[in-house]
């Protein structure tokens, strides 16, 4: 974590680093059962196929990791603004302003998104590449108070480097979506039917595949859960950390509440228009029966639980 007035939060750097090992220990167990498997039927020879997949996945996290921001300015729409572009880039940049003076962190680069669902997300691989999007949705329900727990919450990720490990805690999920997808191609148009000394092993090939597959499909199952559960958490470590920066837990409650209440009244196409932007935002965007579908699968906690959480920061406080 930098080096800020954010609280640390050693619960999250615990559970960071026990998925992360998970995931080290999921991958490497693929990856030796694939040539177990592989290699007893005398497929994929030289492991060529396999290390293809790792360079390829290595590349797109990669690209992912350093291009998340432009990545998503350009899915959001939104705009880099600075105090001069008017009354609200201006309201929005002294709240920024104050919320880094307050963590003594570097100030992101700040943008608007032109959308009538009210959310928030920051993203960027370290604080001197960090956005901090906010969509004009947001800008016009919440006041300000509301609005500086929202953005302290953001910038809790940023000191977090959240977008860079779930970037890198993604690598083993892609690994084994690509291997699956190659290994089932490899048998369909490869010729993979002939195994070692060109006899004809058309009769095993379908079993072959079905194991990788499998071994694949639980590999990506539990990386996702992992990940997923990683996600969930670092949304409450970001709400602990934005609510004691400010000390008013009761404002980002508020936020919370308005926002998740607000997502009721946004068309459907709008919504589906934010959809690839979920796991960023401050709160999904989703209507509220959908969100509560299933908490395992979830990339944010249950509103419940994230309002029991900043209720009891606010007792603390109190004392």
């Amino acid at each position: 974590m930098a080096k800020t007035r954010y609280a640390p939060d050693r619960g999250l750097t615990a559970r960071m680093t026990l998925t992360m090992f998970l995931l080290g220990l999921v991958f490497v167990a693929f990856i030796t059962a694939l040539v177990f498997v592989l290699g007893a039927t005398g497929r994929f020879g030289n492991g060529a196929i396999i290390f293809f997949a790792v360079v390829l996945g290595l590349v797109l996290t990669v690209g992912s990791f350093f291009y998340s921001d432009k990545i998503a300015l350009s899915t959001a729409q939104a705009r880099v603004v600075t105090p001069q572009d008017g009354p609200q880039a201006a309201e929005l940049h002294g709240v920024v302003d104050r919320l880094v003076a307050l963590a003594d962190m570097p100030k992101p680069r700040v943008a608007i998104a032109p959308s009538p669902v009210p959310n928030a997300f920051a993203t960027g691989r370290n604080s001197k590449k960090a956005v901090l999007v906010v969509t004009t949705g947001l800008l016009q329900r919440l006041d300000q108070r509301e609005l500086e727990g929202v953005l302290a919450h953001e910038l809790s990720h940023v000191a977090h480097k959240d977008v860079a490990v779930m970037t890198i805690a993604s690598f083993i999920g892609i690994i084994a979506a690509l291997l699956v997808r190659f290994a089932f191609y490899s048998e369909l148009f490869g010729g993979g039917g002939r195994g070692r000394g060109g006899n004809n092993n058309n009769g095993n090939a379908l079993p072959v595949v079905l194991i990788v597959m499998l071994v694949g499909m639980v590999v990506y199952a539990i990386s996702f859960l992992l990940i997923r559960l990683l996600s969930r958490y670092r949304e409450l470590a970001a709400d602990r950390s934005g609510a004691l920066l400010t000390g008013q837990p009761s404002a980002l409650a508020s936020a919370l509440q308005k926002v998740s209440g607000s997502m009721a009244s946004i068309p459907t196409k709008d919504l589906r228009a934010a959809e690839p932007l979920n796991a960023f935002y401050f709160v999904p965007a989703l209507k509220g029966k959908e969100v509560s579908l299933s908490t395992l699968f979830s990339t944010h906690p249950s509103l419940e639980r994230r309002l029991r959480q900043l209720s009891e920061i606010s007792e603390q406080l109190g004392r």
